[in-house]
């Protein structure tokens, strides 16, 4: 059985994500989160510059346009919101707890989609949904 592309890539990044809440966790202890996410991101910065550098044709540059600068900023803003806050929940929050909360994030990412991108609402879609929530519930519960 062959697996699409993007699933492949789609579970890297789980794990990738799966590994940054713990490694993440473990570079708070004596700081803030506030340095910490700072810290972080100067370093995810200088990774992100070093692929594109690596990966990204030169002339793709020029096939940017402004609609494609006012959405990847506002997802730039949207981004620094939810790791600003998850940063402040790791600090002082169990790994798993705040991990599991933070993916309640699908829910919301299925809804907005539905609504601003027309995509459908399936069956399995909501059952994931309401298992994510239950899973929310019955995790964050203390």
């Amino acid at each position: 059985m062959k697996m699409e592309r993007w699933v492949v890539y789609a579970i890297i990044s789980m794990l990738f994500a799966g590994f940054t809440s713990v490694v993440a966790k473990q570079g708070l202890v004596g700081i803030s989160a506030e340095l910490g996410l700072t810290v972080r991101t100067i370093f995810v910065c200088i990774f992100v510059l070093v692929f594109a550098a690596l990966a990204v044709d030169p002339a793709e540059i020029k096939s940017i346009q402004k609609v494609n600068y006012m959405w990847l900023a506002f997802s730039a803003v949207t981004t620094a919101g939810s790791w600003i806050f998850y940063y402040k929940a790791l600090k002082v929050g169990d790994v798993a707890t705040v991990a599991l909360i933070d993916k309640g994030s699908v829910v919301i990412a299925i809804l907005l989609a539905w609504w601003l991108l027309k995509e459908a609402i399936t069956l399995r879609l909501i059952l994931g949904a309401l298992l994510i929530v239950a899973g929310l519930f019955v995790i964050a519960k203390k």
